[in-house]
């Protein structure tokens, strides 16, 4: 073999390298894992507007404090799951969350929690395949108070990481 030749299966060798690194890429990202840019400061300071979050598609078994993705109203959005089917979940007049009758000690929330008028009365209890997902920032956030809970088919996944955008 002479060395166009060998110079012709090394550049062959080298596309299929691409092809085969970039259908992996296709799979992993497209059924197994997922990114988003974070929409809002609904999260925050966990997640701030911009961050960018990754998350695995395939595990369905949330519990408590897991953060998901889910699409609400045209918009991804990033939740935290506060409670999961069979809990009941009510919010009291001193702005606390309760969670079977206990008030939840959240380390992250650094304000009251109240429903909104035109959301869901409470107390509510999650059927089966549910989950009660609250914002970190409590104030004006889309999350269950208003919508429900949800239904876990409809989460897109459970955030694995998240990377900081501001700023760089």
């Amino acid at each position: 073999m002479n060395q166009s030749q060998a110079l012709k299966q090394e550049i062959k060798d080298f596309v299929l390298k691409i092809g085969l690194l970039a259908i992996v890429f296709t799979v992993l990202f497209g059924f197994c894992f997922g990114f988003m840019a974070n929409p809002d400061d609904s999260m925050s300071p966990a997640y701030c507007e911009g961050d960018l979050v990754f998350y695995y598609r395939l595990d369905r078994n949330y519990t408590a404090n897991d953060t998901v993705v889910l699409k609400y109203n045209d918009r991804t959005i990033v939740r935290r799951v506060i409670a999961v089917e069979g809990d009941t979940v009510d919010i009291n007049e001193d702005g606390n969350v309760l969670v079977n009758g206990f008030v939840q000690q959240e380390s992250h929330v650094f304000t009251k929690t109240f429903p909104y008028k035109e959301g869901i009365t409470f107390p509510v209890t999650l059927q089966e395949g549910e989950v009660f997902l609250l914002a970190d920032n409590r104030d004006n956030a889309q999350d269950s108070r208003i919508f429900g809970p949800v239904k876990k088919s409809e989460i897109k996944g459970s955030v694995i990481l998240v990377c900081r955008r501001r700023n760089l």
